[in-house]
């Protein structure tokens, strides 16, 4: 259930909008009609989501929003107002508003901004570790395991949570790094500062310094107005570069100024910007042998490495398998309107012989599928996935070096073989396709021309092997537009 607060002194056609978009009992619309009250109401039961109004009779709304910093910085807030000038959406977004809306406001609008910042607020509050085995906290999004890899993450957070220093975690997509750099925020000095994060290969390179940075009213075609960046609105608090090892070279050096002086100019301006945030990047690229081959900036690299933590992938985890898989069922069973108590011997036996290359994002793959063809209260071997249903190996570094895959990769010949092309067939799909579709940063498209196939036969390999798109990346415009790049 989310909790929304309008703070606005003629509330009236805001606040039915309001409740026709987020209707109980899912959600819950308060009012206050003055800015005293708000920031009572705010401070005696802290909403999910703030809606402000810039005027209110009795103090600015800027006066109010500061206020509300002051009793908890991690409350999302979203001006709304009539007024049009840019003035007041630069003034709104430098104090660390969420977002700026102009009324009269579009539906659409506002259910997307709210449903983000409500996204964006849970992500702040809730832990991010769960790592007691047969604990029962029933949180979304947590680093859930105890296998000793794991023990070693969860001591190198406490070590440098507190610490005002870059850190880089690095690891397998899949593997959970958004969830540490969470855990490092909220054990953090910063815990009740904003958190933010931003994918570096999910933003075009033409906008991602936009959405840092920020950029001045002209400059370029598109700017018709200033715009405040990332790194300006996330001031005193802490951002995540997910994915850094894909950001453009020339941002880089953007990045690193701000590592070694906190300041920065917006994009087409000349003004120096003053900012103070904590710095988190993650990646799942091999950094140093990028500086070495030129396509990372090797002084940033050094920056950002000062304290590195390195997450394991889901095969080298153990018994850790047994608890998440246990744990997922718990959260998808609600989503998915399912009672799975229990899984068999046969389908865990079956979970643990698949290496999981996609990792712990893989498994909740897998276990939605399995949960959509399950009937009863026990998860039995049948449910899972054909994709599961023959043991597999760990993933060769077949191809790594640019040579031709092994000719090994069905093993010996044996008198009872049958079906071996076929069989050659899927394993190669099982290796390819996945970095392949890494590769091509999610989109399906390109990474069909990088295979030399239909699209069509890449969708339907893909649901074969229980890949979802959305798994590996975002989708580019062209997926989307054909609908290719949803699950």
């Amino acid at each position: 259930m989310a909790h929304l607060l309008l703070i606005d002194d003629d509330p009236e056609l805001l606040a039915r909008q309001m409740r026709r978009v987020f209707s109980r009992p899912e959600h819950e619309v308060d009012e206050a009609r003055t800015g005293a009250e708000g920031i009572a109401k705010a401070g005696r039961d802290a909403p999910d989501v703030i809606i402000l109004d810039l005027r209110l009779p009795d103090r600015s709304g800027l006066e109010v929003h500061d206020a509300i910093r002051r009793i908890d910085a991690r409350i999302p807030v979203i001006f709304v107002t009539m007024a049009r000038k840019a003035d007041a959406a630069i003034e709104a977004m430098k104090h660390g508003a969420y977002d700026y809306l102009v009324k009269p406001v579009d539906l659409h609008q506002l259910r997307g901004v709210i449903e983000g910042a409500i996204e964006v607020g849970r992500r702040m509050r809730e832990p991010a570790i769960i790592p007691e085995r047969g604990t029962d906290i029933d949180a979304e999004g947590v680093i859930v395991g105890s296998c000793p890899a794991m023990i070693e993450v969860y001591k190198a957070i406490g070590r440098v949570a507190s610490q005002e220093v870059p850190v880089l975690i690095t690891g397998e997509s899949g593997t959970g790094k958004e969830l540490v750099a969470r855990a490092l925020y909220q054990h953090s000095g910063r815990s009740r500062a904003p958190f933010l994060t931003l994918n570096c290969a999910a933003i075009p390179e033409t906008l991602l310094e936009s959405e840092l940075f920020g950029h001045e009213k002209g400059a370029f075609t598109s700017a018709d107005r200033r715009r405040i960046g990332k790194f300006e609105q996330c001031n005193g608090g802490t951002i995540l570069l997910d994915e850094i090892g894909d950001m453009p070279l020339a941002l880089q050096a953007k990045v690193l100024r701000i590592l070694q002086d906190q300041v920065f100019e917006r994009v087409g301006g000349n003004e120096t910007v003053s900012t103070d945030v904590r710095l988190i990047a993650a990646t799942h690229r091999d950094l140093r042998t990028w500086a070495a081959d030129g396509k990372f900036r090797p002084d940033l690299y050094y920056r950002l490495g000062v304290f590195t933590i390195h997450l394991p992938p889901l095969r080298e985890r153990g018994e850790d398998l047994e608890l998440l898989v246990r744990y997922l069922l718990r959260r998808l069973n609600p989503q998915l309107g399912r009672d799975v108590r229990d899984v068999s011997p046969e389908a865990m036996t079956r979970l643990r012989a698949y290496p999981w290359p996609g990792n712990v994002r893989e498994l909740q793959s897998v276990l939605k599928q399995a949960l959509l063809q399950a009937s009863g209260p026990l998860l039995l071997d049948q449910f899972l996935p054909d994709s599961l249903k023959e043991p597999a190996s760990a993933p060769r570094q077949a191809g790594r070096e640019g040579g031709p895959l092994h000719a090994d990769l069905l093993g010996e010949f044996s008198p009872e073989d049958r079906d071996l092309y076929s069989e050659l067939h899927r394993q190669l799909d099982r290796l390819l396709l996945p970095r392949a579709m890494e590769f091509a940063r999610g989109s399906q498209h390109q990474a069909a021309l990088h295979l030399g196939i239909a699209r069509q036969t890449l969708r339907q390999k893909l649901r074969q092997l229980g890949i979802h798109p959305a798994d590996q990346g975002p989708a580019d415009e062209d997926d989307r537009a054909t609908g290719a790049g949803e699950p």
